[in-house]
This record gives structure tokens, C-alpha cells and sequence, in this order.
């Protein structure tokens, strides 16, 4: 359980580095890229770019890998080890199955009707 938990913790660390990132690049050159114009940077605009390019694909990619491994690591405790479909199936009832009904009790040989209840004309 332990190992999920903080796999599932890199997995929103790394989403929130990756929108934070994403929010930071312009599609048109603009962004945080075009803060740094000066000549003298070490990183300049394009390598500024390149950076932030590469570390999306790198973090897109961390979150596909730490999401496989979340799935692998998903605690499974001991009545999961039997698909839940697999139970409703052999719990199912037979449709072809005649049910019992409860019938009705035929009436006895001394409590004949005498005519008494019928209407009179």
C-alpha cells in the first residue's frame, strides 16, 4: 500500500510540473523564453526553448511510466483475487429453471358446499 501511495504522489507532482511548465512555453516564441533576449545569458531564448521542450516530453513521459507502475503496484487484497464478473456469473440464476410456486390446498371431502352460499333467485 505504501509503495502506491507514493507512487500516486509522483504521479501529481510530476502533472503539476508538467502544467506548470506547459503554462510557462508560448507556441509563438513568447513565454518565459522571451524574457531572456540578452546577449550575454548563458541560455539564451533558443536554448531556453529547447529546454522547456525537452523537459515536457521528459515529464510526459515519467507520468506514462509512473502511471504503469501505479497500476502494477494497486493493493489487492485477498476477495480480489477472484474477478468480481466471474462471481456474478456463478451466482447467476438458470433461466430455463421452472420456479416453485406455492399452489393452492384442494378442498376437503367434508367441507362440500351445501348450496347455501349460492345467490337465491
Amino acid at each position: 500500500m505504501g509503495i502506491y501511495i507514493f507512487v500516486s504522489i509522483l504521479v501529481i507532482t510530476a502533472c503539476v510540473f508538467q502544467i506548470m511548465i506547459v503554462l510557462v512555453q508560448n507556441s509563438k516564441g513568447g513565454g518565459l523564453a522571451a524574457n531572456f533576449t540578452s546577449a550575454g545569458q548563458t541560455m539564451g531564448v533558443r536554448k531556453t526553448a529547447d529546454f522547456l521542450e525537452k523537459s515536457t516530453w521528459t515529464l510526459a513521459a515519467a507520468i506514462l511510466i509512473l502511471c504503469v507502475v501505479a497500476t502494477a503496484t494497486i493493493p489487492r487484497g485477498a476477495e480480489a483475487t477472484q474477478s468480481r464478473i466471474r462471481t456474478q456469473i456463478d451466482n447467476t440464476v438458470n433461466p430455463d429453471a421452472i420456479p416453485t410456486l406455492p399452489t393452492a390446498v384442494p378442498p376437503s371431502s367434508s367441507t362440500q358446499s351445501t348450496g347455501e352460499d349460492q345467490p337465491k333467485n
